[in-house]
This record gives structure tokens, sequence and C-alpha cells, in this order.
């Protein structure tokens, strides 16, 4: 219960607890954040910041995008991954480059076109559209080009403490080799590589890329042997009565050897059961709608979060949490591990399996309750 004056502002006061707050203060984050100004009443102890939103990342301008990132420096309790959200120009390229963590991505908007080359010199290119995703490993050289319409992106990698600034840039490794070197290497003069930029592109503008078809140049040693590329929203989701899921790991997507995901969309009303993931921290990204996270960190602590597109929350490894729809339209977020599969406990499922008796001993719950407990199986969601 939030009490607010005649212009609707709300205030720190719950069931007669609090006082009023007069200012200074930031109104907009006060309305976004409405679990942290009145705090459910069963929120208690010390808790890390498991919420920091894209809008307050840096945002690094170059010729052909933007880029910004959400690492464990801005937000510390995030070890295992850390996110990038980036957006290319038509024909805009995120230069030829690789990284010493794998790179998981989802697009969120546009089209694109990716290619990569292995360690055995098998090559892979492709176009990829909103609802796609793809995965290189570690240490593999790729690009990204926008296409017609551009592209905006996440992405995801297997290090809390990763910057996208700090990569292996192609120019850059050129500009630091010595000209004599790079002419032994390819067989030319030091003379061909007089126009080298002095520093690296990172993001630059280009032409739109010609068809796919005629980009396609034939590896001696073939294709990759798994697709770096998958069609997450193509799915068939797994429906339940408060919303659905798409399971994206190492089963149905082989190159997804260090990355899971779950593409989670919760009705307005309904909730993401009670759980937690048995095999590592929980990264998330919330892409439309709004909603709320309640975790439990056991001794009694709890803390309650607000979420909205952009957001970024994450759930340290085996913490108990939800995740509700709090507005009128379908919340749509990605679940991410550090994980080749994706493993989730349900508290429905473990107090269904459990002798009925000895959870009437803890719970102290009625019949009615037990009734309910015995036809649950695993659901996702609640209405």
């Amino acid at each position: 219960m939030t009490d607010t004056t005649e212009r609707q502002v709300p205030q720190p006061i719950r069931d007669g607890q609090g006082a009023t707050d007069t200012g200074p203060r930031s109104l907009a984050v006060d309305l976004e954040n409405p679990d942290v100004l009145v705090p459910p009443e069963q929120d208690a102890g010390t808790m890390p910041n498991l919420k920091f939103p894209f809008s307050q990342a840096h945002m690094r301008l170059d010729a052909g995008g933007w880029a910004r990132e959400v690492t464990q420096r801005e937000m510390p309790i995030a070890t295992t991954l850390a996110g990038v959200n980036m957006r290319l120009k038509p024909g805009g390229i995120r230069e030829l480059h690789w990284h010493l963590q794998s790179e998981w991505a989802y697009v969120l908007e546009g089209s694109c076109r990716i290619s990569a080359v292995d360690q055995e010199g098998r090559n892979f290119l492709e176009d990829v559209s909103a609802g796609d995703l793809w995965f290189f490993p570690q240490g593999i050289p790729h690009h990204i080009q926008a296409l017609d319409k551009g592209v905006e992106f996440l992405l995801v990698f297997n290090d809390g403490n990763f910057s996208e600034n700090n990569t292996f840039q192609v120019t850059d490794w050129f500009n630091h080799t010595p000209p004599s070197v790079l002419a032994k290497n390819f067989g030319v003069s030091e003379a061909d590589f007089a126009a080298i930029p002095q520093s690296e592109l990172y993001m630059f503008n280009g032409a739109v890329p010609p068809p796919l078809e005629s980009d396609r140049i034939v590896s001696p040693t073939g294709n990759v042997p798994s697709s770096f590329k998958h069609s997450l929203d193509s799915q068939t989701p797994l429906r339940t009565s408060g919303g659905n899921v798409r399971i994206v790991d190492s089963t149905n997507f082989a190159a997804s050897t260090t990355t899971s995901a779950a593409l989670v969309e919760i009705d307005p009303g309904a909730i993401r059961e009670l759980h937690w993931h048995p095999n590592n921290d929980e990264w998330q990204y919330y892409i439309s709608g709004k909603g709320r996270m309640g975790v439990f960190a056991n001794s009694g602590h709890n803390r309650t979060y607000d979420f909205g597109p952009g957001d970024v929350g994450y759930v340290p490894f085996a913490m108990g949490h939800y995740i509700e729809n709090t507005g009128d339209a379908p919340l749509r977020m990605l679940e991410m591990f550090k994980a080749p599969r994706f493993e989730d406990v349900s508290l429905c499922q473990w107090m269904a399996l459990t002798p009925g008796e000895l959870v009437q001993h803890h719970l102290k719950v009625n019949d009615r309750v037990m009734d309910s407990l015995r036809r649950e199986k695993q659901p996702i969601f609640r209405p």
C-alpha cells in the first residue's frame, strides 16, 4: 500500500510506517521502482543490488552505430556474464575481431550478416533477423554488418569482467605490426599497407552487403560443423496457463557450449513461478512489458525489484525467486546462464513430490493446498 498526495506522488509509507519524502528526490526513478520505495513487508535483510538499467550505461558513439555495456563494473554482483547492447546503421560494420570470451547474441530488431572462420579454416556466413540468435566460441574471429534497415542486438559474454572496449580488432593488429613483417606475411610490398587506419575502426560505415549467396566463399575445408545461427522465435513454445517459454541450450543449439537461455513471456497478472537454478547464476534482460522480481537469499533475507524494457537483472546461484507481470501487456524477457544446459527447480514440484505429511508438518497448510500440490507437474508460470 502506497500513500500518495493529491498529485499522485508516491511516498515511502506503508500501513502507517515511514513518512513523506519532500525532496530533493528523483520522482521518475521512484515511479519506476515502487517496490524499492515501498518494499513488501516480507522484504528483509541486506541484499546486493540485482538491477542495472542499460539506460544508465555509458554510450559509445561511433560512425557505424552505438554500443553500451553492463558488466561487473556497473553491477558488481554479476560475476558470470556481461551484456552489450549494440545498434548498427544500415551497412554499418562491427569490424573483424575476436574475444577471449564466447559471444551469445539475440537480434532485437532489424537484420544483419555475420561471418566467422574456425581453427580448421572452416567458414560460416549467414543473415540473421529479429528473433534469431548466434553464438561464436571464444577465440573465433567474426564480424557483424547491418543490412538495409539496420540492426539492434544484445550480446552476452561468459565473463562478468568482459568489456566490449577491450577486444582483438584486426585494424589494431595491422597497425601495430611492422610493415616489413606484414609484407613478408602476405607476400606483397610494404607500400601496399600504406593506407592502414591508424586506430581501430570498431563500428564504421559501409555499403549494405550484396545478396547472401554472392557473398559466400567456399573454404577447402568446408563449413563449420555446427551452425552458429539459431532461430529462437521460430521454436514451438512450451505453453502454460500463465505464458510460454522457449529454451535454447546445447541440446537444441549444439554450437552454444557455454551459454544457455530461455525466452520467457509472462501474461498480465501471471508469474514465473517460485523456483531456483541449481547450476549457475541467472543474468536477465527485459525486452518489453513491466514486472517485478522477488529474490530470497536465505537466512530471512529477501528483496523485491521492479523491471522494465532495457533493464538487466541478476540472481546469484541457487537463490529462490519469482517474476510477476505487473503491467497490462505481456512481459517478455531473456534468462541466461553460463552453462551448457538450462536447469531449474520448481518449488511446486518439490512440494508435490515430497511426502504429504512431511509438507504439512513444515508448512501447516490445509487439505486444499495439499490437493493442489498433488496435481502439480512442472508449471513454469502461474495465473
